[in-house]
């Protein structure tokens, strides 16, 4: 059924050129992926313990560290104290079930003046689950809905996406799944299984590879992770595979990335397209790669960090220029240090914070868990 169902996708897509791409990549070999614990140029501590799946985080310029709880509620950390009053708390029609539920998260570039806060939640409609972007609008430490920007998105008990950034360019970057319906990634009237990218108000860029479409790219499964190089501007993603080969792909505007005709840097049938394969892939190993993050600042700077949920690690990626499309070596770092890993995320002073996620329902919580730690720069 698999393989009738891909060549049904196929050439409804009109394929029939070869499987091509800027790469070319398999499963990683000894010379690309180290497993050696460098000496690590930051001290660590924790910033919070006690939290229920925290999600996504943002710092504001007057040091507030806002942050997302998947069972619906967005919380705040001031002056090294984390405030036991949520900012908001999510009621119906949000629901929070398998992996949906209070996700992304985004500072608004001028929040000090406006005091915009963006994020994703899984909801229940009419008995269909899908997904939304709201912004809020926060007043000491609350707040209220202020707009919804993006709605219908598909949902499901698993792959929902949910990442949300905002680019270089001032616009925001969702990461949406393919709620376990494979053909909706490759559906261009659907916003399952892509990347997305609207305007701070909701509205959709003239410069979006389609027209009135928020669609940026398309052909993923569960992207989970967005970042921008600090040097080139270039959008980097990661994604969940099916059965291991997750993937980290340098993302193009209007590229197609290839769920479910491939996985990893592998046709799933003899019908191939012209789809883009990863810069990297865990090959038959799992990662479940999530939040990702560059390093502006220090030793590292350059490096891509990415965490790890299945795979309970930290990965560093290094790579080489001047496209920055090729990965020279890989990182393994603090394997089952911290349990699962849902998030990085790089502060203003080059310190770095992890979120832990052993609370979610597929870890093993150890004592404090869910924690965010600090990695305080020695530099």
């Amino acid at each position: 059924m698999r393989t009738i169902l891909v060549i049904l996708i196929a050439l409804s897509l009109g394929i029939t050129s070869g499987c091509t791409s800027n790469k070319e990549v398999s499963e990683p070999s000894p010379d690309q992926t180290s497993t050696t614990q460098l000496d690590i140029p930051y001290k660590m501590e924790t910033v919070a313990e006690g939290l229920n799946v925290p999600w996504e985080m943002d710092i504001a310029k007057d040091g507030r560290f806002f942050f997302t709880e998947r069972p619906g509620t967005l919380r705040v950390i001031e002056k090294g104290l984390l405030n036991p009053e949520p900012v908001i708390s999510f009621e119906a029609p949000f629901i929070s079930e398998g992996e949906g539920g209070l996700l992304g998260l985004a500072l608004d570039p001028s929040f000090m003046e406006n005091h915009y806060i963006y994020v994703y939640h899984t909801y229940r409609l009419n008995d269909q689950i899908n997904n939304r972007v709201l912004r809020l609008i926060e007043k000491n430490n609350k707040a209220q809905l202020d707009k919804v920007l993006i709605s219908g998105l598909p949902g499901a008990q698993n792959h929902n996406g949910g990442r949300i950034k905002i680019g270089t360019d001032k616009l925001l970057y969702i990461t949406s799944g393919d709620r376990y319906d494979p053909p909706l990634a490759q559906d261009p009237t659907s916003t399952g299984g892509k990347i997305l990218r609207i305007a701070l108000d909701g509205s959709i860029p003239a410069s979006n590879p389609i027209k009135n479409s928020p669609i940026y790219s398309m052909g993923h499964r569960n992207p989970q992770g967005l970042a921008w190089h600090p040097e080139t501007g270039q959008l980097y993603s990661s994604e969940h595979g099916q059965s291991a080969h997750d993937e980290i792909n340098l993302i193009e505007p209007g590229g197609n990335y290839g769920w479910p005709l491939i996985e990893g840097d592998t046709a799933s049938s003899p019908v191939k397209a012209n789809l883009k394969t990863p810069i990297l892939q865990s090959g038959k190993e799992t990662w479940a790669p999530s939040g990702t993050a560059f390093v502006s600042k220090g030793p590292w700077k350059g490096s891509l960090l990415v965490a790890g949920l299945r795979g309970e690690r930290l990965l560093k990626i290094n790579l080489k220029g001047p496209k920055y499309d090729t990965v020279s070596n890989v990182e393994h770092l603090f394997q089952g240090k911290f349990g699962r890993l849902r998030n990085v995320y790089e502060g203003p002073d080059g310190s770095l914070y992890l979120m832990t996620n052993n609370r979610d329902g597929r870890g093993k919580p150890n004592k404090g868990d869910d924690k965010i730690i600090r990695l305080k720069p020695n530099f």
